[in-house]
């Protein structure tokens, strides 16, 4: 019994700190995003579906929901978070929230960012997606591939505004990095390309992206560094993908790290699986470190 309730003060804390670090919530774009300014549909969650976690879709607003550390730790490091979903749905938990609240303790300020998605015509987005990707259904396919230049120009603005409100939220304009999950890690890596001084990151970590090599453009001189990670039993086949960036970063004589986990799937985000993929984000800080992102 005695077990349980600490259980739950623990359980508790972890849910008072976590509001403690959300501190708001900020619009990226002045008015409607560009491209998209007549979308008046409102933004939906859905917490039941095959997924089995809490899904937002039907985004017409990009937005950053900020997580400040506690200034005894605070490193001067920004993240920018891209959460998955095919660019249908964001699964804000597993790959948004739950990972600014494990970052922001290392003394990062996260962003975790809701991007453009294909307008879903009903209240299950993962029917949806499940429709597109694996059921063959074109119309929703053209509708998924005509929302990923919106969210990737809103991770681009994501950065440029991150960089351009640096002095308000206490960060280093030269430590602002971009890491993404599935559909989120398409806009990580495209970030690290075609960029300008405003929205370049200064560290990218795609995470079991899709980033096809159709997707790559020239490796610039000042291209900066990599963290990869994927799953060898990804079921989406994502794995040589991953390889592929690394291939091509590895190439240009840039810096590059890449984490082939054994069995993580795909979306491990911050799951307890049991196995090696469960360490990713630790292995994440530890590079972090070895670029001086984590001194305060």
């Amino acid at each position: 019994m005695l077990k349980k309730i600490l259980q739950l003060l623990l359980m508790l804390l972890s849910v008072v700190i976590t509001l403690n670090a959300q501190q708001k919530t900020v619009q990226i774009y002045n008015g409607a995003a560009p491209g998209s300014e007549n979308w008046n549909w409102e933004e939906g969650m859905d917490e039941h579906n095959s997924w089995k976690t809490a899904v937002v879709y039907n985004v017409t607003k990009p937005s950053l929901t900020v997580y400040t550390p506690d200034p005894s730790v605070a490193n001067g490091t920004a993240v920018v978070i891209c959460p998955g979903g095919g660019f249908i749905a964001l699964v804000m938990g597993n790959e948004g929230y739950e990972v600014a609240s494990w970052l922001v303790k290392k003394g990062i300020t996260c962003f975790v960012l809701k991007y453009r998605l294909a307008h879903v015509n009903s209240n299950d987005p993962v029917k949806y997606f499940n429709d597109a990707v694996h059921g063959g259904d074109t119309l929703k396919q053209k509708q998924q591939a005509a929302a990923v230049p919106l969210s990737i120009a809103d991770g681009k603005a994501a950065i440029a505004y991150v960089r351009a409100h640096a002095k308000e939220f206490h960060i280093s304009p030269d430590k602002i990095g971009m890491m993404g999950f599935s559909a989120g890690g398409t806009i990580a890596a495209a970030s690290a390309f075609n960029y300008t001084p405003e929205n370049k990151p200064n560290f990218v970590a795609p995470i079991y992206a899709y980033f096809p090599k159709t997707m790559q453009a020239k490796v610039a001189d000042d291209a900066p560094p990599l963290f990869i990670a994927v799953a060898a039993n990804d079921p989406l086949n994502l794995q040589s993908q991953s390889v592929d960036l690394f291939t091509t970063w590895n190439g240009a004589k840039k810096d590059v790290e890449l984490h082939v986990f054994n069995q993580g799937s795909h979306g491990f985000g911050m799951r307890v699986q049991q196995t090696t993929s469960d360490h990713w984000i630790e292995i994440f800080a530890d590079w972090l470190a070895t670029k001086n992102l984590l001194k305060n």
